[in-house]
């Protein structure tokens, strides 16, 4: 089976996250691996692990994501291994066995949900207990300021660096953000241990010709400067998104 390919904004994640299946899979010796992808919507990371041989259940609380997810797996041919479940973060462990899963996906949640405590609690319950991996991918706080900012939106970059000290955000949709620090400190105080932080599109918003119909050249060489940079904490702070790997023990 061939590997999936991922475009410039995914492709940090989803080098990080391959190696951590990998790693999984030889710890246990298991080829097939049961991952969880909550909030995993219409299966941009699903199909590709299930490309890989996994097996997959998406939650998502949006049916219309979850129908998609469904044609999705199947015109990639892999149907069998992908299962939707109706649901979300906080109501997570009703939905999934608790103390299942061997990798778990919790990519674009923390931003939205009322209690992210809460809701990274319920991620974290839904891991084996013998060295599982969670993967996070939320938004960057110092990433947002800063595009604003560059952009010429000084107001709007303001409110956004307020809205993370508890003052008036931009508005009341507005995602949640968050610092590395803040981001890594969750994650541990659930009793995992962070094996990797990564910056994600930490120049992909800010450089023009960035979007994905560049040329191929530009492409390459934009993913090569991302691919480098991400493991450096000195740009994780200026990423609009953070990725974490940790581990339960």
């Amino acid at each position: 089976m061939s590997r999936p390919s991922a475009s410039v904004r995914t492709a940090v994640v989803w080098e990080a996250l391959r190696d951590a299946l990998e790693a999984r899979a030889r710890d246990t010796g298991r080829t097939a691996l049961e991952v969880l992808d909550t909030g995993g919507g219409t299966g941009n990371f699903a199909v590709p692990v299930a490309q890989l041989g996994h097996r997959v259940t998406v939650v998502d609380p949006s049916p219309n994501a979850l129908f998609a997810l469904e044609r999705r797996a199947a015109e990639a041919g892999v149907a069998e291994l992908v299962r939707g479940v109706q649901g979300d973060a906080h109501g997570l462990l009703e939905v999934t066995e608790p103390g299942g899963s061997d990798v778990v996906l919790c990519h674009g949640v923390l931003e939205y949900v009322d209690d992210p405590v809460a809701a990274l609690r319920n991620v974290v319950a839904a891991l084996r207990p013998d060295g599982a991996t969670l993967s996070v991918l939320a938004a960057g706080l110092g990433g947002a300021v800063l595009a604003r900012a560059l952009a010429g939106h000084l107001t709007e970059a303001r409110q956004t660096l307020l809205a993370a000290d508890g003052g008036p955000g931009e508005s009341e949709s507005t995602p949640r953000r968050f610092t590395p620090e803040r981001l890594t400190e969750l994650i541990t105080e659930t009793g995992l241990e962070v094996v990797s932080t990564h910056g994600v599109r930490i120049f992909g918003d800010l450089v023009p010709g960035a979007p994905a119909e560049a040329e191929a050249d530009a492409r390459e060489a934009l993913a090569r400067l991302e691919a480098t940079a991400a493991e450096r904490p000195a740009f994780h702070a200026m990423a609009a998104q953070l990725h974490v790997l940790a581990r339960a023990h």
